[in-house]
């Protein structure tokens, strides 16, 4: 977490794997609230991701090819943060979630602090690991907090 502050990112993973070469990833990835993931996704080769909650919580979307929204999924354990973003009302939080090969994604946190358990295929090739869309704002483009703010209804 104190990683995670310290970086412009807003966020910061621990690994487990002791490589880039390992298989399967393993991971704590800590997110703070504000974050920014661009959406993409693992399609070549094609990768499964699965997240688990310990802390917090997170809002994770899932797209269609053109960039519509497909489903949301409010992620997490504990007290519900407050005030819940208005696009993540009344969703039923779940503990995790497993996202299939090929599905475009963002993650990012809705609480101050949330921390994920995070598991996929290696090896970790920078050039294949993700695709990103583009049909939304680039890490670090301006725009990102107005596209944030567009998922998350507020």
């Amino acid at each position: 977490t104190e990683q995670a502050m310290a970086s412009p990112r807003r966020r910061m993973n621990y690994n487990f794997h002791s490589g880039p070469a390992d298989n399967p990833h393993r991971f704590l990835n800590v997110f703070l609230k504000g974050s920014y993931v661009a959406p993409h996704r693992h399609h070549t080769p094609p990768k499964a991701e699965a997240f688990i909650v310990l802390e917090g919580y997170v809002a994770i979307f899932c797209f269609e090819p053109d960039g519509r929204v497909r489903s949301r999924h409010l992620v997490g354990c504990g007290a519900l943060p407050k005030p819940m973003p208005l696009g993540l009302r009344g969703l039923e939080p779940a503990r995790g979630v497993d996202l299939a090969p090929g599905i475009w994604h963002t993650i990012t946190a809705v609480s101050p602090v949330a921390v994920c358990f995070e598991v996929k295929p290696g090896p970790w090739e920078p050039s294949a690991d993700k695709e990103f869309a583009n049909w939304a704002p680039q890490e670090g483009e301006a725009g990102t907090q107005q596209y944030l703010d567009l998922l998350l209804g507020d």
